[in-house]
């Protein structure tokens, strides 16, 4: 569902991208409105859900996670019991950190983030491939990331 928004909203949605620690009293002097009118719409996007979490993005290198691999996975059978069964699984994965539902050759797409090649190996031969109903799997190693981010707010 799309939520109509006005512009002092995008400013807000636009500053909070670039940096989610800022006080309501930067945030409000940043959008040029009062601090209680500008809590009160932040409250309002979460409400909508259209602010739906706050992070921190960590560099995943930093922490020893080198290697991101894009997994491909095709199932035997695209049905409902099928889906739910690999995605109970994969939610399991602390190693899977992104998943998604596709359309097309391959039923999902993931973004598996590991520490090296045998971690992957093991994350492949023990978790993976034993999950019921994977038909068959396709791999790739990113060599670098060219572009990043979120959806552009106009």
């Amino acid at each position: 569902m799309k939520f109509d928004i006005d512009a002092i909203d995008l400013s807000i949605l636009r500053a909070l991208q670039k940096d989610a620690r800022l006080s309501h009293q930067e945030l409000s002097e940043r959008v040029g409105l009062s601090p209680s009118p500008c809590s009160r719409r932040i409250r309002i996007l979460e409400r909508k859900n259209i602010i739906d979490g706050y992070s921190a993005r960590i560099d995943e290198r930093l922490l020893g996670f080198a290697m991101n691999i894009f997994v491909s996975v095709k199932l035997e059978r695209q049905v409902d019991g099928c889906l739910a069964i690999f995605e109970r699984e994969i939610n399991l994965c602390p190693e899977v950190v992104d998943c998604w539902l596709m359309t097309g050759t391959r039923d999902y797409l993931m973004r598996v983030s590991v520490r090296d090649l045998d971690e992957f190996e093991r994350f492949l031969t023990a978790r993976l491939t034993g999950i019921k109903g994977v038909a068959s799997i396709e791999s790739a190693i990113p060599i670098r990331r060219v572009k990043g981010g979120m959806a552009r707010l106009v």
